[in-house]
């Protein structure tokens, strides 16, 4: 088994922080100085895993006066993952975003007509499993799936699949949370995957690339309340 890094070990420790010292959004972080102490790591570990926390939204930099919370991890995400995980599981959306996005790209340019009715159908399932109290993670794997499968490249479903451990986390979080709010909340959800079969049913690439990359970035906003 792979080792975590020590930024990975920074990046879990300053969310715990957060989350101990109930910090709001808005919050100053610690200096460097005192994080690295903290953790038990060196000044420069802990600028990587700030910059990685800034990434998933996590903290932010304000120039000259150092770092502040941005967005809290939502409580619910815990019953999906351990917190150690969390740094690794976020940082799936990295790699959705470059290849996601071009696989959707590139599905709106070369599905086939029966490809075409696999996602029609795929989004119907999911449609079908948000819209109930069933988990929905399966359906809407298989539909973004079928958009690798679209593409006519096994190595975007390779990639997919390899990717599938931490994007199954972040699937079943991301229903459970949007459930627990209002239904508009699914229901925006759900509009996000119809604009991108939309696009790639007219095969308008840029619009289903960009459809994608706005809806993974706010699947990853939902994972914060």
């Amino acid at each position: 088994m792979t080792q975590p890094r020590l930024s990975d070990h920074a990046y879990a420790a300053i969310v715990e922080l957060i989350k101990a010292e109930d910090l709001e959004v808005g919050a100053r972080l610690p200096s460097e100085a005192r994080l690295a102490e903290m953790c038990g790591v060196s000044r420069a570990i802990v600028r990587e895993a700030l910059v990685r926390l800034g990434s998933d939204g996590i903290t932010e930099v304000r120039r000259g006066a150092g770092s502040f919370v941005k967005g809290r991890p939502s409580e619910r995400l815990a019953a999906f993952m351990p917190l150690a995980e969390l740094p690794a599981t976020l940082g799936s959306y990295e790699v959705r975003f470059v290849l996601e996005t071009e696989a959707a790209r590139l599905a709106a340019v070369r599905r086939t007509a029966e490809q075409m009715d696999v996602l029609e159908s795929a989004l119907e399932q999911l449609r079908t499993a948000l819209l109930s109290s069933a988990p929905a993670h399966v359906e809407d794997r298989e539909l973004h799936r079928a958009i690798a499968d679209a593409t006519g490249n096994f190595a975007f479903q390779h990639a997919f699949d390899a990717l599938w451990p931490d994007v199954e986390k972040i699937m079943q979080a991301g229903v459970d949370i949007s459930r627990s709010r209002s239904p508009a909340v699914v229901a925006v959800m759900l509009q996000e995957h119809e604009v991108i079969v939309e696009s790639i049913r007219a095969q308008d690439a840029e619009r289903a690339a960009l459809a994608m990359r706005w809806h993974l970035g706010e699947g990853r906003r939902r994972l914060m309340p």
